[in-house]
């Protein structure tokens, strides 16, 4: 397989970045070569790909019947890619929080317009190569490594025979609130894929260029070898980067990383160290999820409303 990206002491790398931008990225004086061993993607397979689940619909339309896989790519691809956070009650109303509930129809919602998760492997072959996906492929992922992502999201998904990408804090890891080694290797077993997500979160481009090697490589080297399995992709803390910043990833033998903004499924060579994604607030339904989508469906299949009744005394009030 062709390098992805070939990064050269004191050659200026132009990326376009997200919105078309033009970035330029100056290799840091301390790199002088690249230290991973690149793996090809064609060579790294997971557990399972297959969902064991698959529930029966409640809705009366007919689902619509599964596609052919197609070549798509090399170049400009469409793939939706959603950021959520916790999947939880938010005890402080925060956007962060996607209640249980409301990520269950956003979830069954994906399910029944035909939609199929992919991994980030096929999503930079089909970018860089060209390989088959089916119809409507997307990527669901998880950023911070909350315990609620394993409680809560994980049993979702796996009803409407779904997988998602968990990008983690290698020094959450384990602590109070965050996955432990355990929860995070039963999902990579099911199908999940794991990324980095630097080592305590910090915002990369506020650290010197020692502290930005830490976070993003060593962070990668860290997780790899505490859990065995390959990491991929790196996922920036609060969305910010710079020139260095996207240096260190390439350098770091990482295929992709993922942004934590933008608003439509747009992904390419372009963009392929900053993929867009949209960050699913804790005020969004099933209904006002659907602008986030290229393809729609059966109306259907959205959830009614239900009126709210309006309460009535169960006695006559005291004067």
């Amino acid at each position: 397989m062709k390098k992805i990206l070939v990064l050269t002491v004191g050659f200026i790398f132009l990326l376009t970045a997200c919105g078309g931008t033009p970035i330029t990225l100056i290799q840091p004086a301390a790199i002088a070569s690249p230290i991973w061993t690149e793996t090809p993607l064609s060579s790294i397979t997971f557990a399972s790909q297959t969902p064991t689940l698959t529930p029966a619909s409640t809705a009366t339309p007919t689902v619509m019947p599964t596609a052919t896989w197609v070549i798509q790519g090399p170049g400009d691809i469409t793939v939706p890619i959603l950021l959520y956070h916790h999947i939880d009650i938010s005890p402080i109303d925060s956007r962060y929080y996607v209640s249980p509930e409301k990520f269950e129809e956003q979830i069954k919602l994906l399910h029944d317009w035909g939609y199929t998760t992919i991994t980030t492997i096929q999503l930079v072959q089909a970018i860089t190569e060209g390989t088959k996906l089916p119809p409507r492929p997307m990527l669901i992922t998880f950023d911070d490594g909350h315990v609620d992502n394993y409680t809560t999201a994980f049993p979702i998904m796996q009803k409407y025979g779904f997988t998602g990408v968990l990008y983690i804090v290698y020094n959450y890891m384990g602590t109070d609130g965050y996955m432990n080694k355990d929860q995070i290797l039963e999902m990579h077993t099911a199908g999940w894929e794991v990324g980095s997500h630097s080592l305590n979160h910090f915002d990369l481009t506020k650290l010197n260029t020692d502290k930005q090697h830490a976070e993003i490589i060593e962070s990668r080297k860290l997780l790899g070898q505490e859990l065995g399995i390959p990491i991929l992709t790196f996922a920036y803390p609060f969305g910010t980067r710079d020139p260095g910043v996207l240096d260190y990833v390439n350098f770091a033998g990482y295929i992709g990383a993922m942004g934590a903004s933008g608003y439509t499924p747009a992904q390419g060579k372009w963009n392929l160290f900053y993929l867009q994604r949209v960050e699913i607030k804790g005020n969004e339904d099933a209904k006002t999820f659907t602008r986030f989508l290229p393809w729609k469906g059966d109306p259907a299949f959205l959830p009614t409303d239900t009126p709210v009744p309006t309460a009535t005394p169960s006695r006559t009030p005291r004067p």
